[in-house]
């Protein structure tokens, strides 16, 4: 991998990771216009350490607190009960569908999984679920002339079965193109949360098993395409890009639809359907260099 295919990789990367747009599929689908060689998953799992630090400052203040509450309540009793004790186990909850299938998946993610015809079928599938999820919130914030404002739950309603549907959510992102904020938020909306809560615990929900599968994949620095030269390089501008697109993303969602992304998503699966139908792009467009 040459410097500029990493820098306009991570650029990537920070731009997609926290939109529910799918950045796996993007670092893929840039690669394969490009006529570059896929980056492959490992590529994928470092880069994301980088916007995953961004998350880590972003949320640093909720982070200190969970943890430190969390621990505290190994040996006090008393502190279990308390919602930053709780949101720690949770987290730890959601991360188990996606560390489970993370490792017996393993084998399609890097192989099957990266193909373009399935990343298609994910974006406009997703796309259209999230259409759905954000207008049924939509509906119940501002009601209607036969239907009253229905109040929606937040992260101090979240238990132990709503952690484990995140979970699952999360995990269907193995896949490039199903996006994990967008899979996680879709979900959260269709429990009836808030899409700050929604994204909150998403984005929370994220730093273990990001912050695992990249530290594996950390070991396959040097092998094939990958070296660690261009990857560091790829995954600090993630990191700064993705700082300043999580903090613009958090208070876009405060008060906008998801709609704008949710039609990017279709149109692009859309395309991509139409140029591999065509032969202008093949469905396998590189090799794997994960």
């Amino acid at each position: 991998m040459s410097w500029f295919e990493s820098l306009i990789l991570g650029l990537v990367q920070g731009l997609t990771e926290f939109l529910p747009i799918s950045s796996s599929a993007h670092l893929r689908l840039t690669a394969a216009f490009a006529g570059w060689q896929d980056p492959g998953a490992a590529f994928t799992a470092i880069t994301q350490i980088g916007t995953e630090a961004a998350v880590l400052i972003y949320f640093r203040k909720d982070i200190a607190r969970i943890v430190s509450a969390w621990f505290r309540s190994l040996f006090d009793k008393s502190l279990r009960g308390d919602q930053d004790a709780k949101m720690g186990w949770l987290v730890i909850v959601g991360s188990i569908p996606i560390g489970v299938l993370g490792v017996t998946l393993k084998d399609a993610i890097e192989g099957p999984f990266r193909d373009l015809r399935l990343t298609a079928a994910t974006l406009i599938v997703m796309g259209i679920v999230l259409g759905v999820a954000d207008r049924l919130a939509a509906r119940d914030e501002q009601g209607g002339r036969h239907r009253a404002v229905r109040e929606r739950k937040t992260l101090k309603e979240l238990g132990v079965k709503d952690g484990l549907i995140f979970g699952i959510c999360q995990a269907m992102a193995l896949v490039p193109g199903v996006s994990r904020s967008g899979a996680t938020i879709s979900g959260g909306l269709l429990m009836g949360f808030t899409r700050e809560a929604a994204a909150r615990y998403s984005f929370l929900l994220a730093i273990p098993a990001v912050l695992a599968s990249g530290g594996m994949e950390l070991t396959k620095l040097g092998e094939g395409q990958m070296s660690w030269g261009p990857t560091v390089f790829a995954t600090v501008i993630a990191f700064f890009v993705g700082y300043v697109v999580i903090a613009w993303f958090m208070k876009f969602i405060s008060s906008k639809s998801f709609m704008p992304f949710v039609v990017y998503r279709i149109l692009l699966g859309i395309a991509l359907i139409v140029l591999i139908s065509m032969n202008v792009l093949s469905p396998h467009a590189g090799e794997s260099a994960g």
